[in-house]
């Protein structure tokens, strides 16, 4: 965890550097504050000369002959502790976004680059509460908590040595609640971690709750069941109330008892003053200087107090966050691209999603030449979806292999195991509604980004999706979340004129004209068939469907049967 921390500071070193040299200045500052506090007192009370006045020993014997000159010192230091405090959270602020931002870009490239496997261990709420809530946690202590504890730990330093200077047998009396301040730090550092983690659990349990009710509200509204969802995040709100109160009995109850013995050692530091005042050793401002110092060493132990919870709350937030990046990373290089038409073979090929399901596919043959359009017929169940995401290598296959083969851009004859280099050559059409929110033209040059209007309009009279032009915005009309605004047809030939924009060289639609209607359908099939007649070397066309007019487009029909082999 140490060497994961220290990556995240690599990240974020600037602002934890400024932040940590902006403590540092801080402290030296209020000890300043100190020194001219306690000259203004002797000046005032005409006790500057005197030998016993001299701040810390020897360390600072520089004195002020008058008030004026010792108060301008005074609010001097004052109004550099005030400009200080403003640039520094004027720089926290805007360097802690882009700390942040570059924290959550990071996680989220790994989690988009990672393998895939078909069957998430992971809620996408808790992993959208992982990736905002906790990097947000550890790119605050990254950059702010770990600088704040080294200028608590060097003001607790310089504190105790001045103070020593000054009177060593009150400096070591003050410190006495050093070694309880480690012996419970060791046991509460152990229970509250434990704690935090069960509060994090619950947290992501909660978001992830209403996600999907929010996003399957319309269900929850037909079926009557809002109540019932409503009722599910009170208990688990309820659960989270306990699990905080627990722990915020606990930090209490611990913080009480150091707050004690803080107690009694500022208490005790007051009356050893006053008792020196009274027998004339040390000046008023030297008493004022004591008291001072008193809180300078045990201001810091209360900050490192504070500082615990969040840095517990780190550790189980980057146990969260090194959870996440677990997840290996696809194989990376150069793309494999095939000069025009490629062809997909798969060869004795078995696959299952884990070891304690049963096989999607047993020992699975299939060859799709380079040109050919196939139509892929299956009861539900029987494995047409995890074929195709085994041709994507968006799955690995338990037994045997997919191939895709073709001439090369050099027009030399390659056979190569699918991959993510290969996929390249593919282009997509899932089933169900895939738009993003945003503008039509957004959804399509997520397909080809430098596309032409031109080009994205022939896209469109392809997908039989010309109704975007006599749309009022036309292509820059918005769509909400999942395609809000479009009927499910509408949609659908949305996202198959921004996967023909790809212009791959193997076409996969699954299930891609579900929604439509059979003329509509019937156009599509045609646009695709005419518009393949153009190319020399014809791009291979995959169907995964039940509809008879798909397969009567098709030169072959490939059946899946449901495997029952576990």
């Amino acid at each position: 965890m140490l060497g994961w921390f220290w990556k995240v500071f690599r990240q974020v070193k600037v602002q934890a550097l400024i932040n940590g040299a902006s403590g540092l200045l801080r402290v030296a500052l209020d000890f300043a504050f100190i020194w001219a506090t306690k000259q203004v007192i002797d000046v005032a009370t005409g006790t500057v000369n005197q030998p016993h006045t001299s701040m810390f020993g020897d360390l600072f014997t520089f004195t002020f002959s008058s008030l004026s000159s010792a108060g301008a010192v005074l609010i001097a230091i004052m109004a550099l502790q005030l400009a200080l405090g403003y640039a520094g959270r004027w720089i926290s602020a805007l360097l802690g976004v882009e700390a942040q931002n570059r924290m959550q870009r990071h996680i989220f490239g790994h989690l988009l680059r990672s393998e895939w496997h078909g069957r998430e261990e992971r809620h996408s709420g808790d992993v959208l509460n992982r990736l905002v809530s906790d990097s947000q946690t550890v790119v605050h202590v990254a950059t702010d908590t770990v600088p704040q504890v080294i200028a608590v730990v060097f003001r607790l330093a310089c504190a105790f040595i001045f103070l020593f200077n000054m009177d060593a047998v009150l400096a070591v009396c003050i410190t006495f609640v050093i070694p309880i301040f480690i012996v419970l730090s060791r046991l509460y550092v152990k229970r509250m971690r434990a704690m935090t983690r069960e509060v994090r659990a619950t947290d992501s349990r909660i978001q992830s709750t209403l996600q999907e009710s929010i996003q399957h509200r319309l269900v929850l509204k037909t079926l009557e069941r809002i109540d019932t969802m409503i009722d599910v995040l009170r208990r688990q709100q309820d659960t989270l109330r306990r699990q905080v109160q627990h722990r915020t009995l606990f930090s209490s109850t611990s913080n009480l008892v150091l707050n004690i013995g803080f107690g009694g050692a500022y208490l005790f530091a007051f009356i050893w003053s006053a008792n020196r005042l009274a027998a004339g050793t040390i000046t008023f401002g030297m008493m004022t200087a004591f008291i001072q110092l008193c809180g300078q060493i045990q201001g810091p132990f209360r900050e490192l107090t504070r500082f615990i919870p969040v840095i517990i709350g780190s550790f189980t937030a980057a146990e969260r966050l090194m959870e996440l990046e677990e997840t290996p990373l696809e194989a990376d290089g150069e793309p494999v691209r095939f000069a025009s038409s490629a062809g997909i073979r798969v060869t004795d090929v078995s696959f299952a999603y884990d070891d304690h399901s049963r096989r999607v596919l047993d020992h699975f043959s299939a060859d799709f030449p380079p040109g050919s359009s196939t139509a892929i017929l299956g009861e539900t169940g029987a494995g047409k979806t995890t074929l195709i995401r085994l041709v994507l290598a968006l799955l690995k296959p338990s037994e045997g292999t997919v191939e895709i083969y073709g001439e090369t851009l050099h027009g030399n004859p390659q056979t190569t195991p699918v991959s993510a280099r290969t996929r390249c050559n593919l282009v997509y059409v899932p089933q169900g509604n895939t738009l993003f929110s945003g503008t039509l033209r957004w959804n399509l040059q997520l397909g080809r980004p430098e596309a032409t209007e031109s080009e994205m309009s022939e896209a469109l009279r392809l997908a039989c999706a010309d109704f975007v032009q006599s749309l009022p915005d036309g292509l820059d009309t918005v769509i909400g979340e999942g395609g809000a605004g479009l009927s499910e047809g509408q949609a659908q030939r949305i996202a198959i004129a921004r996967a023909l924009l790809r212009q791959g060289n193997i076409l996969l639609l699954d299930e891609a004209t579900s929604a439509l209607d059979q003329q509509t359908e019937q156009q599509l099939l045609d646009n695709l068939i005419e518009h393949n007649k153009q190319f020399a070397a014809r791009p291979t066309l995959i169907f995964i469907t039940h509809r008879p007019a798909v397969v009567e487009h098709c030169e072959q029909v490939i059946t899946i049967k449901r495997c029952s082999v576990s």
